[in-house]
């Protein structure tokens, strides 16, 4: 694991409005945050300042980001470092938000480690250190993922319409936008401005249609890329997951990332995650990567909610016929043979398109209609089949 980031590594992510001390030139604050940090004292002697894993400082309008690699094991001994290092870059960095993640990896250049063995388990910015494996997320009772083996399948529509779903069947929802790369929850909830910041750094989730919500993509200018490594990915879904009031929550929906990627593990490694959906499309290409997420789930066991077939077939507006333009039946059979259940498919119509890019779901925006009733008997049989999503 490369033990620092360059600047390639991460995205300048633009967050609250820079005042005060905040309008330092960037190569100043680095500077001036680096110095800071020379009275952070680490695990086996030294500061931090002239530690080895310690990455080059990123500043940008309204955050400051860097990494602190150590030998493996090392994670937990290095918290009260990493802490410390927060509070003392904050008195610099002024509102900015601070991201500073612990990667554990090839050891870096620098001391050797001369304390005991260390209690196992990562810290975050907040709180009390985290034990190692899965823990409950303050504030949220049950965990639900929508996952998809490859992009352009609709997966973020139908994650936000099921919440929508879910959130109609009286249950408080609320949605996590885990596609750090191409966040869409801001488009399709019509989420505006960043989201707000307590004085203890704790985020405060977006309110849109009766949930919360809370995406990356908030806090990004228009057009602009998230470049992370995996190990600031990572840091960066902790930090939205745990440093979120979520309040008090039945179900938090999770919009994960096409693929099987670092974001996966880590999401499945560090929180209980209650079951997903497997969002495919009928066509064979999607089907073969929805088979490979799939598998990724059985391995990690990650219970199955079920299989959701989208852009299932077309309506024609003006005539109402039905085409098959993808194919018929094909998520349906898929499931089947995988052993999991089918949970429906929701058809290609405009209404769907057209309320999304507006920012208004159409379960939210037409209650009644056929294409929000195909969301809510997903829903209804998701909660059929684990009761104990209700809490």
């Amino acid at each position: 694991m490369d033990p620092g980031l360059r600047r390639d590594d991460t995205v300048d992510a633009a967050m609250p409005e820079p005042t005060g001390a905040n309008k330092m030139a960037d190569p100043d604050l680095s500077a001036a945050i680096k110095a800071a940090l020379a009275a952070v004292e680490i695990p086996g002697g030294g500061d931090l300042a002239g530690y080895g894993g310690l990455s080059e400082i990123i500043v940008t309008p309204g955050a400051v980001a860097f990494a602190i690699a150590v030998a493996p094991g090392m994670e937990a001994a290095f918290g009260p470092a990493r802490e410390e290092a927060i509070a003392a870059t904050q008195k610099v960095a002024g509102a900015r938000k601070i991201l500073v993640s612990l990667t554990g990896g090839k050891p870096p250049a620098g001391p050797t480690f001369s304390h005991g063995k260390p209690p196992a388990g990562p810290t975050f910015s907040h709180g009390k250190p985290v034990p190692a494996g899965k823990t409950a997320v303050p504030g949220i009772k049950r965990i639900i993922a929508v996952g998809s083996g490859k992009g352009g399948v609709g997966k973020s529509t139908v994650a936000v319409n099921l919440a929508l779903a879910l959130h109609a069947e009286g249950l408080r929802v609320g949605m996590l936008d885990a596609d750090l790369y191409g966040p869409s929850l801001p488009k399709l909830l019509g989420l505006e401005g960043r989201p707000a910041i307590r004085e203890d750094g704790i985020f405060t989730p977006h309110e849109a249609f009766g949930i919360k919500a809370m995406s990356i993509g908030s806090m990004l200018t228009p057009d602009q890329a998230v470049v992370w490594r995996g190990p600031m990915a990572t840091s960066a879904l902790r930090q939205l997951l745990r440093e979120t009031d979520w309040g008090g929550l039945d179900i938090l929906v999770v919009d994960l990332p096409p693929g099987t990627g670092d974001i996966h593990i880590s999401l499945f490694q560090q929180a209980e995650v209650d079951g997903v959906v497997i969002v495919s499309t009928p066509q064979e290409l999607a089907l073969i990567d929805a088979k490979k997420a799939i598998d990724m789930l059985r391995r990690l066991n990650v219970p199955l909610l079920g299989l959701v077939e989208n852009m299932s077939y077309f309506i024609a507006p003006d005539t109402g016929a039905r085409y098959d333009i993808f194919g018929t039946g094909g998520a349906e059979s898929a499931a089947k043979k995988l052993g999991m259940p089918f949970l429906g498919a929701v058809p290609l119509v405009m209404s769907i398109r057209e309320t999304s890019d507006a920012g208004r779901p159409v379960v939210a925006s037409d209650v009644s209609g056929p294409e929000a009733e195909a969301f809510k008997a997903i829903a209804g049989r998701i909660l059929a089949a684990t009761p104990s999503l209700r809490g």
